[in-house]
C-alpha cells in the first residue's frame, strides 16, 4: 500500500506541473503584448553641473536683513539636522563634524581634536556671515571636495535664523553685519 500512496504523490505533482506549464502557454495565446517604441513616462535626468547649481542659486540673497528679523526658535530647530553630526556647546565632543561652538568669526578647519578633509583646511576665508551663508546653502558648491554629506538649507530664511543662533552660540557674540 505504500507504493500506492508513493505513486498518486508522484501523479498529483507532475500533474500540477503540466497544469502550470499549460495555464503558461494558453495565457501567451491569448495576451499578446505591444512593445513600445518610448517610454511611456520619459525621465529626465539632469546633467551633474546643472542639478548643482540648481541646488545653489548662483547668487545668495543679501542675508543682513534676514539676519534682522531671524527667528532664533526656527534657527534652534533647524539647528537639529545639524545635531547628527555637531554639538553646539561650549567644550562638546566632536561627532562626524566638528563642535560648532562660536562658529562664527572661526577660522576654518581650526577647532582642535578634528580630522578635517583636505578641501575644509585649503579654505582661507573664515566664517563670517556671508560664508557660511554660502556653505549652508549648498557645501559641496561652497567648498568643493568637502567629506561633508549635507546637502544645504535651500530657504534663506532658514539659513539666516540657524546662523543667527549659532552666533548666540559663543561667549562673546560677533556684531551682525
Amino acid at each position: 500500500m505504500a507504493s500506492q500512496e508513493a505513486n498518486k504523490i508522484a501523479g498529483a505533482v507532475l500533474m500540477a506541473g503540466l497544469i502550470a506549464m499549460a495555464s503558461g502557454f494558453i495565457a501567451r495565446s491569448l495576451v499578446h503584448p505591444k512593445e513600445l517604441k518610448e517610454l511611456a513616462f520619459a525621465v529626465e535626468k539632469p546633467d551633474a553641473p546643472a542639478a548643482q547649481a540648481a541646488a545653489a542659486p548662483a547668487e545668495l540673497p543679501p542675508l543682513a536683513p534676514l539676519l534682522a528679523k531671524a527667528d532664533l526658535a526656527m534657527g534652534e530647530a533647524s539647528a537639529k539636522k545639524c545635531a547628527a553630526c555637531h554639538t553646539f556647546d561650549k567644550g562638546g565632543p566632536n561627532r562626524v563634524g566638528p563642535n560648532l561652538f562660536d562658529i562664527v568669526g572661526r577660522k576654518p578647519a581650526a577647532h582642535a581634536g578634528f580630522a578635517y578633509s583636505k578641501a575644509m583646511t585649503g579654505v582661507g576665508e573664515e566664517w563670517n556671515y556671508e560664508h557660511l551663508n554660502r556653505f549652508l546653502a549648498n557645501p559641496r558648491t561652497a567648498v568643493p571636495g568637502t567629506k561633508m554629506a549635507f546637502t544645504g538649507i535651500a530657504k534663506a530664511e532658514e539659513r539666516a535664523a540657524l546662523i543667527a543662533w549659532m552666533r548666540g552660540k559663543s561667549d562673546s557674540p560677533k556684531p551682525l553685519p
